[in-house]
């Protein structure tokens, strides 16, 4: 049959692995949206608590460690450096990059490598699905050709709006990670207490290698 010609040529195996592939970036998302951040614990409240701040502090610049740590004026709990309070969801953010409203949580310390491999998984899904609409649209000149294609048509300018803003965001984070900084940081140097007395200087920029190496891995 047809169906057993397509299997030996490999042809199914296409279908397959893009279905894994959306599946694989369903399950990203309900990861990334569902975990913790980083959120702020109160002090005492986990034993590891005081070890990951203790790591915090090797990452920080000495020119910067004299900052005395602030309370945040909300929740009222020591703040470590690049931690912010966000208030949507009611809670200090480690390492606060911004609040996702598709995700309805934070991006920050725990999440945010998670959240560009959901990116660059979204980005192949769309590009997949792009080509997989582009190869059905035969252009003709007709009502009639525009009448039974109209939805396959839509779907694919569709897609290659979402894969531009999709683009667009990983690169812009790839590049905020190569620097060592956050979206927060970045846009808000000039506001925040421990940058903005250095204009646009990154004190945590620590050169490419080391910057990808310590936020990966």
């Amino acid at each position: 049959s047809d169906l057993q010609k397509k299997e030996e040529r490999g042809e199914l195996l296409q279908p397959l692995a893009f279905v894994l592939l959306v599946l694989c970036s369903v399950l990203l998302y309900f990861r990334v949206s569902l975990m913790d951040p980083g959120f702020v614990k109160p002090e005492g409240a986990e034993a590891g608590e005081h070890e990951a701040q203790s790591m915090a502090l090797l990452q920080v610049p000495s020119g910067i460690q004299d900052i005395p740590t602030r309370r945040c004026g909300y929740c009222l709990l020591k703040q470590p450096m690049r931690a912010r309070h966000c208030h949507l969801c009611q809670h200090c953010v480690r390492r606060y990059d911004h609040h996702c409203p598709w995700l309805e949580n934070c991006v920050g310390e725990r999440n945010h490598p998670l959240f560009i491999i959901y990116l660059s998984v979204q980005l192949l899904v769309l590009l997949w699905g792009g080509q997989v609409a582009w190869s059905g649209l035969n252009f003709e000149q007709s009502w009639d050709w525009l009448k039974h294609n109209a939805l396959l048509l839509i779907s694919f300018l569709l897609i290659v709006t979402l894969s531009t803003v999709v683009l667009l965001l990983l690169v812009s984070h790839l590049y905020l990670i190569s620097c060592n900084t956050t979206s927060w940081e970045f846009l808000s140097h000039h506001r925040i207490s421990y940058l903005r007395h250095l204009g646009m200087e990154n004190p945590f920029d620590q050169g490419l290698v080391l910057n990808l190496w310590r936020f990966f891995c």
